[in-house]
């Protein structure tokens, strides 16, 4: 068994795995490791690399699905896969340095469950920046995450961890909420974030807030509580603007025909409704997140399993 396995979901990367590949070799050249290439439905040829890289490598597995699934969902295919007592999970453009990848795992063997990069400076765009720190500010409240630890996705976990994410089988897997689910006995070291070798990210904002909006609403129910307070505060607040509709059109003669009638209406029932609602999509929620059984993903074919 090696000591550390390295898992990258793969997107249309076909220019930068064998560069990719020859840093993690050189960075690992005195560990045990395994490499766990997972090809997330790319098109640019991305499977004919990761085949050529197995046939040379018996200690690199390639994993193809058939569908993109998603970046956690192919994680997870490959934290399946992966071998060694310590997975790094990184990505595939090389912002994330295998040379740092020593420094995550001493850390680490320090006692941790899980290390996490601690980027100073990150170098992409602005809007990617402000969402990094809002889903930190955020995971603080829904994960339960411990405030001085950033959310990176550059990180290594323990074995024992990785059995304890595996156990989710839930469609829609995110791999760090997973982690604060699991342990609290977290830690960071600090490295740096490198530009891309090649090309642009794949997620622009669109497909990050959808991501975002997928990891949110499968890990808590508090969006739907949310909406069950402010629903419950309409109503009250409705309620007391009726009163003081009421004493308007008894007391002071203040008559607009059909005024009253008309937003009492819409204050109460509006309010009302909102909280009705709010309450059934708790309930709907809790039942999605326990007996939704779609695949997280397929696997087409799985190459060096076995070596």
């Amino acid at each position: 068994m090696n000591e550390i396995s390295i898992v990258i979901p793969i997107y249309n990367s076909r220019e930068t795995i064998a560069e990719l590949h020859r840093q993690i070799a050189e960075a690992l050249s005195n560990v045990g490791f395994d490499l766990v290439l997972v090809n997330d439905g790319s098109t640019d040829g991305s499977w004919n690399e990761v085949r050529d890289l197995c046939s040379a490598h018996s200690n690199v597995i390639g994993i193809n699905l058939r569908k993109n699934s998603g970046q956690d969902n192919a994680i997870m295919a490959g934290l399946a896969h992966a071998r060694g007592n310590y997975v790094v999970i990184m990505d595939d453009d090389l912002q994330h340095s295998p040379f740092d990848v020593n420094k995550l795992y001493k850390k680490c063997c320090e006692g941790y469950d899980v290390c996490f990069a601690q980027f100073q400076k990150k170098k992409q765009r602005w809007w990617k920046n402000l969402g990094s720190w809002f889903n930190g500010k955020l995971a603080i409240v829904l994960l339960k995450k411990p405030r001085h630890i950033y959310l990176s996705p550059f990180q290594i976990i323990r074995k024992d961890v990785v059995k304890e994410i595996l156990a989710y089988k839930g469609p829609y897997p995110y791999v760090q909420g997973l982690l604060f689910q699991i342990t609290d006995n977290v830690t960071q070291v600090a490295v740096e974030h490198h530009e891309r070798m090649q090309g642009k990210g794949h997620f622009d904002i669109i497909r990050s807030t959808a991501v975002f909006i997928k990891h949110v609403t499968s890990f808590s129910v508090v969006p739907l509580r949310i909406s069950s307070f402010i629903g419950f505060a309409v109503a009250c607040i409705g309620f007391c603007l009726s009163i003081y509709y009421f004493i308007s059109f008894f007391i002071l003669r203040n008559v607009v025909e059909g005024w009253t009638t008309l937003i009492l209406t819409i204050l109460v029932l509006g309010g009302l409704v909102l909280m009705s609602i709010g309450l059934i999509g708790e309930y709907i929620g809790r039942l999605y997140l326990s007996v939704n059984d779609k695949p997280q993903y397929s696997i087409k074919e799985v190459l060096n399993k076995d070596q």
